[in-house]
């Protein structure tokens, strides 16, 4: 992990004022929070990640997001069918970069590789019903013209409204929790919250922040991405709509160009499955939402 929590840097100058020793870690805080970063990006330092290996990060994103059902071996068969010489080794390494470890499934996927609680997956013929009756999360990695970022969402399945999200450089759990937090301060709480078996879920803190609230937990089999596939989807449109169409040069950057297509896909964008309404006017209800 280390090499990636020096890959990007934030000017700290850009997003707070002058102010004491004593004010500026609140204030950090604050304006990391406003911005929709995780308050862990914003001291990090550069170093660059060498051009061959952020493109084939950048092409295993594409593929996966395509395929998630592929496993390491199809994805570098796909690779190495596209010009890139790598091995399955190397891709596996890449792919836990990435945060898609969890998603490769393994030869025996009744072990884990740490202990931790197993949830089960509680959607087997169900469906959700209404607003706030399951929320799912995951995170996904965003390509950048000189590096990458990850981005965590929580979705309201019902009506696949984006309740809130957050950027970081690093894979750590805070960004994650913070969007976590926000989710439920501004929208209530879910009945069930559906995630992966990753790290970030499986922690005590991120399970008791829905427990203690009466919420039920479901997890996806290992290996099994398409168990959360609202999310899935989430990504392949957020990706092939805004992400791939795009080479940001800051993270500030991408916070904003990304924000501004979530707030898009929640108030303007039609969805089919949703008789041609938005997110916004299927989860408060109305015909029409303004922000």
């Amino acid at each position: 992990m280390d090499s990636l929590r020096k890959t990007y840097y934030i000017d700290v100058n850009q997003i707070k004022s002058h102010s004491t020793k004593t004010e500026e870690a609140p204030a950090i805080q604050i304006q990391a929070g406003l911005l929709g970063i995780a308050r862990s990006s914003v001291y990090y330092q550069p170093k660059p990640v060498d051009e061959f290996t952020l493109s084939v990060m950048h092409k295993i994103d594409e593929v996966y997001t395509k395929r998630p059902f592929y496993g390491v071996r199809r994805i570098t068969e796909q690779l190495r069918r596209d010009g890139y010489l790598v091995n399955h080794k190397r891709v596996h390494h890449l792919m836990r970069e990435m945060g898609l470890q969890e998603l490769i499934p393994k030869k025996n996927l009744s072990k884990n590789d740490f202990a931790h609680p197993v949830y089960p997956y509680l959607f087997r013929g169900i469906v959700a019903g209404y607003p706030n009756h399951i929320w799912g999360t995951d995170i996904t990695y965003i390509k950048m013209a000189h590096g990458y970022l990850y981005l965590s969402v929580y979705l309201d399945w019902f009506s696949r409204f984006i309740l809130s999200w957050r950027l970081s450089t690093t894979l750590e759990i805070e960004f994650v929790l913070e969007a976590a937090e926000e989710a439920l301060r501004v929208y209530g709480n879910p009945e069930i919250e559906n995630s992966d078996q990753g790290t970030h879920y499986t922690r005590e803190k991120h399970i008791q922040l829905f427990e203690s609230r009466g919420t039920r937990i479901s997890m996806d089999g290992r290996g099994r991405a398409m168990d959360n596939i609202f999310t899935e989807r989430l990504w392949r449109t957020i990706k092939y709509e805004e992400v791939y169409l795009k080479s940001y040069e800051t993270v500030l950057e991408a916070k904003q160009q990304i924000g501004e297509y979530i707030t898009f896909y929640n108030n303007e964008r039609f969805h089919q499955s949703l008789n041609n309404k938005t997110p916004a006017e299927i989860y408060f209800g109305k015909e029409e939402y303004l922000v």
